[in-house]
């Protein structure tokens, strides 16, 4: 029995994650206007943030068609793979993993079984990981869809937004609100656990900061970590790794980009963590 691991572009995997384990990663759309670009592929991640204040109309997002699916569980069964495990951002953020379902439902050349993540960006795309290094050490289907739901309850995402324009410009948040936010210096903090999302208001940059590190210190010991972020400057990178140093996992910690499907809302200069706690 060979397995094979799918995900969508929000899982933000590091590319070198994706070449060791040969994950499919299906494009989402990103449109500006009359033009469309495939995330990752017809725009990068630092050209969309680079652009995304001067866009002439906010930008919106679109899933692929269940056939774009469809065509890679195909193309993994012509290679050889007898089950397809495929791992999404969650359906309360973006409706990719319904239509994932729908391809599973088409696909006769595999046995397709569809993930709902309950997660964004790296909190995704560690799954992602976890079940593409099983799957490649011969373990059976059984005990990796077992490990995902077990590491899904463990997996939390939040991070801090600079501005809360982008919010207003996508509509998730009118004029009035963002503009006193902004006279208060009110820096939001968006959480996700368990497929809901959540928010927290904190003023000033550094207590936002001085947060996040609070917060990845409540998830007790941690099994993994990632530094997230749309594409904030290397200084504030380096600034909150320096401030959270004492509750890092040795080894490495990757610095990923967010995907412009979230980006898109949030706005540049978001920054956080993607955490796995570790086993009890």
């Amino acid at each position: 029995m060979s397995i094979r691991v799918v995900t969508d572009s929000t899982s933000d995997l590091p590319a070198e994650v994706v070449a060791r384990y040969q994950i499919p990663v299906v494009p989402l759309y990103i449109n500006v206007g009359k033009q469309g670009y495939l995330d990752g592929i017809d725009i990068t991640r630092e050209e969309f943030y680079r652009k995304l204040p001067a866009f002439p109309v906010h930008p919106t997002t679109a899933v692929p068609s269940p056939q774009k699916f469809r065509a890679i569980y195909d193309a993994l069964a012509d290679e050889g793979a007898t089950d397809i495990i495929s791992i999404h951002i969650s359906e309360s953020l973006s409706a990719s993993v319904n239509v994932a379902r729908v391809a599973a439902q088409e696909t006769t050349s595999a046995k397709v079984t569809v993930i709902d993540g309950h997660q964004l960006s790296m909190g995704t795309g560690f799954l992602v990981e976890t079940a593409a290094k099983m799957a490649a050490a011969g373990q059976a289907l059984g005990e990796i869809l077992g490990a995902i739901q077990s590491q899904i309850k463990r997996s939390h995402v939040f991070a801090a937004l600079d501005t809360l324009e982008f919010l207003r410009r996508s509509g998730r948040m009118n004029r009035f609100v963002a503009n006193m936010g902004a006279l208060l210096q009110i820096k939001p903090i968006l959480t996700m656990y368990d497929g809901k999302p959540g928010t927290e208001k904190v003023r000033t940059r550094e207590r936002a900061m001085n947060r996040l590190v609070e917060m990845l210190e409540a998830v007790g010991p941690l099994e993994r970590v990632a530094i997230v972020h749309t594409h904030a400057a290397l200084e504030r990178v380096q600034e909150l790794r320096r401030k959270a140093e004492h509750l890092l996992p040795k080894g490495d910690i990757p610095m990923e980009d967010i995907t412009p499907v979230i980006g898109a809302h949030i706005g540049p200069s978001a920054i956080g963590f993607a955490v796995v706690g570790a086993k009890e």
